[in-house]
């Protein structure tokens, strides 16, 4: 189905290939996944594809790439359309019509499909993804896998034999991702449809694949195989595969349930050690996020800043959008120095709105806002920067410069730090960036890191991420959070909205859910996640009804035993 000959790619002034040498084949009807480290090449390769590499974005490509007999050298993006359906990480952006049905006809529209053939592929694209009775909704009033399904149905009327997607559930809470995980799945095994997608998210969609494909960036070789194949070598695994590598399971499972066949063992050595069970340190009127991962000294908390004094609050919190529809509904919440606060929740639950509040972007219909001392709607912005930072859930927007290395000025200039404090940050974050780039021409993940070190140079006290993980690797998040502890070490509090349960599991003291604007849940982030199977992260589902979360804590408590 889609042949890979030799091929190489190189963007103009790069110094060194966006792939190089790939030489492999896609059979058809199979769910081939691309992993690798964030800028490692997989949107290059995914776009090669369809022909967008390099007919739309330049550079050179050497090697063929056929797709069902057609070489892409020869075939444009237009060409290819009746082959490949293409559906990217926003499906707001690809959006042409407001409703979801017009939506679902406009490709055909555009490949001049006879009316007759449209309103029957149509009905059949409304039944198969489950979106019957969203037929006449509003697109932006869909949840967030409700969008992505209708994206994936508007490029499936024109009955492509690939569908390539590029981190099709990286926005998605866990059920929505769920959903739309399921619909490939069911286009795969009934249809023979052929899906390529790329995905950081590993736990959420590696059990679905036949294939794997590891792009390790860096000029070495692409590694192709079968799931458990490339797990192996992998630098990039799930937390249930590095369960599985920590355990010695022999094959490594690729899925919880493969995990909990194999876990009884490991679950009994565990209860035995329930005296080792992770140790939550508390502050007054909170957990500290910092004592809450294993590596972290049970003395940590004696390096907070202050003792736990409150640095931001939303008082009966009340907020209305145009049409009558409630943001937030009578939201309490308190969040105090040292926090690490983790803001859960189904797509438009109102967590972005709830930290867009802090920041003043938000006018509530009622209830009080406040953030260290002030009201921040009524407060000056270049005051408000000093006391609270938000990293948006598109980080482009706080981008206007025309290189990193000018986006690290500006922000050392604007935060009052010494030169070259952000470029530090930042290549903690993502190491290796090369500082000249133009921040549109890098990845979303290499956005997202550079906007973080923005935000965090100016160290305000409290911080706001809205899904910071979200185009990031695994390497990423890890050196994320070591930054996050040392934030919460120093003082300062952090909110993270995020979809994201790993991290939540990993570095949050505190957990708030949210549904239909109000708080439903609050608490430790154990007491929270665990009774919870949507927020529940892998490892406490494998080791169910134990209170382990996550495996550096597991090896912990083992290494702890020894």
């Amino acid at each position: 189905m889609i042949e890979f000959e030799d091929v190489t790619v190189t963007y103009a002034g790069a110094s060194r290939p966006a792939l190089a040498g790939v030489d492999m084949t896609i059979p058809e009807g199979e769910l081939c996944l691309v992993i690798g480290h964030t800028g490692s090449g997989k949107s290059t390769f995914l776009r090669t594809i369809n022909g967008l590499v390099p007919h739309f974005t330049g550079g050179r490509l050497s090697g063929r790439i056929t797709v069902n007999g057609r070489d892409t050298r020869t075939h444009h993006p237009r060409d290819l359309a009746d082959v490949v359906g293409v559906v990217g990480q926003d499906p707001l952006d690809g959006f042409v019509t407001d409703v979801v049905e017009d939506e679902l006809a406009y490709g055909m529209e555009s490949i001049g499909l006879a009316p007759a053939t449209m309103r029957k592929r149509v009905e059949e694209t409304l039944d198969l993804l489950g979106l019957g009775a969203l037929r006449n909704r509003a697109l932006t009033s869909l949840s967030g896998g409700q969008q992505q399904r209708v994206a994936i149905g508007s490029v499936l009327t024109a009955h492509p034999m690939v569908l390539v997607l590029d981190e099709p559930t990286s926005a998605l809470d866990p059920q929505a991702a769920e959903e739309v995980l399921a619909s490939l799945t069911r286009l795969v095994h009934d249809l023979g449809l052929t899906v390529v997608l790329a995905e950081h998210r590993l736990e959420r969609v590696v059990q679905y694949a036949d294939r794997v494909v590891y792009l390790p960036g860096d000029g070495l070789p692409v590694v192709a195989g079968t799931p458990i194949e490339v797990m192996e070598v992998s630098a990039l695994a799930p937390p249930v595969v590095e369960l599985g590598k920590l355990a010695g399971w022999s094959p490594l499972p690729m899925s919880v349930r493969d995990a909990r066949r194999e876990a009884g063992p490991l679950r009994e050595q565990l209860r035995s050690l329930g005296a080792l069970r992770r140790e939550v340190s508390s502050s007054p009127g909170g957990s500290s996020g910092a004592a809450l991962t294993p590596g972290h000294a049970p003395d940590d908390t004696s390096r907070l800043r202050s003792a736990g004094h409150e640095l931001a609050s939303a008082r009966d919190l009340v907020v209305t959008y145009a049409g009558g529809i409630h943001g937030l509904r009578g939201v309490e919440l308190t969040v105090r120095a040292g926090e690490i606060v983790g803001l859960m929740g189904g797509n438009g639950a109102g967590k972005s709105t709830l930290l867009r509040s802090f920041v003043g972007l938000v006018e509530p219909a009622s209830g009080v806002v406040d953030v260290d001392g002030v009201v921040p709607r009524d407060t000056k912005p270049s005051r408000l920067i000093r006391r609270v930072g938000l990293v948006p859930q598109e980080p482009a927007d706080l981008l206007y410069a025309g290189s990193v290395a000018r986006e690290c000025e500006l922000a050392d200039r604007d935060a009052r730090v010494p030169p070259g404090t952000c470029r530090a940050l930042l290549e903690r974050l993502t190491p290796g960036l090369d500082h000249d780039t133009h921040p549109r021409d890098m990845s979303e993940g290499q956005r997202l890191t550079l906007v973080l070190a923005i935000i965090l140079t100016a160290r305000p006290p409290l911080v706001l991420l809205d899904e910071p993980t979200r185009g990031l690797d695994y390497g990423a998040k890890r050196r994320l959070v070591e930054i996050l502890r040392e934030l919460a070490l120093d003082g300062h509090a952090i909110v993270l909205a995020t979809h994201d349960v790993e991290l939540v599991a990993e570095v949050t003291g505190r957990t708030v859910v949210l549904g239909d604007g109000e708080v439903v849940a609050e608490g430790p982030t154990p007491d929270v996640v665990m009774a919870s199977p949507a927020f529940a992260p892998q490892v406490a589902k494998v080791l169910a009804p134990l209170p382990w979360l996550t495996v550096p804590e597991v090896a912990a408590a083992l290494e702890a035993a020894s």
